[in-house]
């Protein structure tokens, strides 16, 4: 396992350090003190753990998240507990309170490991190229990683893309163009300027006004295609 250690406390880092040495399969790749050089030193290094401090110069760890097109595991260090319980609202990650207790410590990767993340720190990189699997969606006080496999439609806001989830609809710092050049072709399609569906939620298909096709996805929202897009579906499709 991979860890890069985020925080602008010498003493916070140092003490970190000490706590990882006791487990062989824990390899620290690096330290950062600041928004910036955290997101550099993942782009970099591409470890698969983060220990990442919430307030720091410059922002915080979640500006540090949301900077990364696909985060690694974070676990976040903080001293502010009231803060982390409002972050972490939807347990889809991990904190602990400094100061940082060994047991508690070995609680937290070991909740890392069991989500598979340790058999990835003895294979290959990724290769240039793979799809957007994953983003770290801020909306208010809630943090989270969304599986963008599970999404059904993202639409466009300007520089932005809203990703429209059951119950949710997280504003992600992206463009739709972005997006649509990052996520697999082969499951997301570009239905307009707006909106980008997810083939696998498609339930219908149905003529719409002028030769476009209206899609209606699993859950009940209706996009409706421009004309060529349409086209190209129907092509794609064979329809």
């Amino acid at each position: 396992m991979r860890v890069l250690i985020v925080d602008d406390e010498r003493l916070a880092r140092a003490e970190l350090r000490r706590l990882l040495a006791a487990y062989p399969d824990v390899e620290v790749v690096g330290e950062a003190t600041h928004v910036e050089q955290a997101r550099q030193q993942v782009e970099a290094l591409t470890p698969d753990l983060l220990l990442l401090d919430i307030q720091m110069p410059g922002g915080t760890g979640f500006d540090v998240l949301e900077q990364l097109d696909e985060p690694p595991d974070v676990i976040f260090t903080t001293a502010y507990d009231a803060h982390a319980v409002r972050a972490f609202s939807v347990n889809a990650l991990d904190y602990l309170l400094k100061p940082i207790e060994a047991e508690r410590l070995a609680e937290s990767l070991e909740r890392v490991r069991q989500r598979g993340h340790a058999q990835r720190a003895s294979e290959p990189s990724r290769p240039t190229g793979t799809p957007l699997e994953r983003v770290f969606v801020r909306d208010g006080e809630r943090c989270w990683l969304v599986q963008l496999a599970q999404v059904p439609l993202i639409s466009s806001e300007g520089n932005y893309s809203r990703l429209h989830l059951p119950g949710h609809q997280p504003l992600l710092l992206r463009s739709l163009s972005y997006l649509e050049e990052k996520l697999d072709p082969a499951r997301f399609f570009r239905a307009s300027r707006q909106h980008l569906i997810n083939l696998d939620f498609v339930e219908t298909l149905e003529p719409g006004p002028g030769g476009t096709l209206v899609a209606r996805l699993r859950g009940g929202p209706e996009v409706e295609m421009s004309r060529r897009q349409s086209l190209r579906f129907r092509e794609r499709m064979s329809l």
